[in-house]
C-alpha cells in the first residue's frame, strides 16, 4: 500500500512538473513569437486627400470595423474587457497617436499585413479582413484616418490570461500576420453593384471570425466564453438558412437579432449597420453561392 502511494505521489509530482515546464516553455515561445520579425514586401501608396477618397475612407472606417475598435474619432478605446483577464485597448490612430511617425509604407504594412513598422506582428488586429483591400480602398482608409482631428488617447493594451499566452506560444491562437499569405498581390477592383462578384469582395470583412471559407468555428484569439462563429455556407448547421431573403438578412445586421428574436452575442453590429444597401445585397447574394461546408472546415 505504501509503495503504491509513493508511486502515485511521485507520478503526480512528475505530471505537475511537466505541466509547469510546458507552461514556461509556452510563455517563452509566446515572447519569441511576439518579438519575431515578419518580412513583407510593401509597395507604398501615395497619400491622397480628395473628397471622393475621404468619403470612401469614412464609409470603410465606419462599416469595416475600424471605428468599432479605435472609436469613431480614432482616439482609441477599450473594446474587450471580460473581467476574467482579457482586456484589449485599441490605440489612438490620430496624428497624436501611434501613427504619428508613419510613412506611407507603414500604413500598408499594418493594414494589409498585420505587421508593425518595426517588423513585429500586430497582436490584435484583423488584418486578414483588410489584406484583400484594393489599393484605392487602402489609400482611402489612410486618407480618412489622417484627416481625423488630433485626439488624446491610449496606446495599445493587450492583457490576456496565462493560458491564452501559452496557447499563443504553441500556435493554437494565431496572430493575423501568421494567417495571411503575404505573397498575394492586391485585389483588383470589381464593379460595385448588387452582384455576387462584388459580394465576394465585401465578404473579405468576415474572414477574421468566420474563416477563409466562411464555414465558422472557434474564433481565433477570442475569449473562451465567446460562442463559435456561425457557418455562413449552405452546409450543415448553416446560419444562412434562417434568412430567407435579403430583407431578413439586413434586419439581422441592423438589429443584432435572429428572425426568432434571439440576440447574436459576438458580431460588430455597430459597423455592420453602416453597410450600404448595395453592399448588403451583394454580400447576401455571394453567401448564397458558397459551396456547402461542415462547420469549421476550411
Amino acid at each position: 500500500m505504501r509503495t503504491w502511494l509513493k508511486w502515485t505521489a511521485g507520478g503526480v509530482v512528475v505530471v505537475l512538473g511537466l505541466a509547469a515546464a510546458g507552461v514556461v516553455a509556452g510563455l517563452q515561445l509566446a515572447e519569441r513569437k511576439r518579438m519575431r520579425q515578419v518580412s513583407v514586401k510593401v509597395e507604398p501608396l501615395a497619400y491622397t486627400s480628395d473628397a471622393q477618397a475621404l468619403a470612401r475612407g469614412r464609409y470603410l472606417f465606419e462599416s469595416r470595423g475600424c471605428a468599432e475598435c479605435h472609436g469613431v474619432t480614432g482616439g482609441g478605446q477599450e473594446f474587450v474587457n471580460d473581467g476574467k483577464g482579457t482586456r484589449l485597448v485599441a490605440p489612438n490612430i490620430t496624428s497624436r497617436g501611434v501613427v504619428a511617425s508613419y510613412q506611407p509604407q507603414d500604413w500598408v504594412r499594418t493594414i494589409r499585413h498585420g505587421v508593425k513598422p518595426d517588423g513585429r506582428p500586430v497582436l490584435v488586429m484583423p488584418s486578414e479582413d483588410y489584406n484583400r483591400f484594393t489599393d484605392d480602398d487602402v489609400a482611402a482608409v489612410v486618407a480618412y484616418a489622417r484627416s481625423l482631428p488630433p485626439q488624446p488617447g491610449p496606446g495599445p493594451t493587450v492583457e490576456l490570461p496565462l493560458p491564452a499566452w501559452v496557447l499563443y506560444g504553441y500556435g493554437a491562437i494565431p496572430d493575423a500576420a501568421s494567417r495571411i499569405d503575404h505573397t498575394l498581390a492586391p485585389a483588383q477592383p470589381v464593379p460595385e453593384g448588387a452582384t455576387a462578384l462584388h459580394g465576394r469582395y465585401v465578404a473579405n470583412m468576415c474572414i477574421g471570425c468566420h474563416g477563409e471559407s466562411l464555414s465558422g468555428g472557434r474564433i481565433p484569439g477570442g475569449p473562451p466564453d465567446w460562442p463559435p462563429a456561425a457557418n455562413l455556407t449552405p452546409g450543415e448547421g448553416s446560419a444562412l438558412a434562417r434568412y430567407q431573403d435579403v430583407h431578413a438578412f439586413k434586419a439581422m445586421l441592423h438589429s443584432g437579432r435572429r428572425p426568432d428574436g434571439t440576440t447574436i452575442r459576438v458580431m460588430p453590429f455597430a459597423s455592420l449597420a453602416k453597410l450600404s444597401e448595395v453592399d448588403v445585397q451583394a454580400l447576401y447574394l455571394f453567401l448564397k453561392t458558397l459551396p456547402p461546408r461542415p462547420v469549421g472546415q476550411h
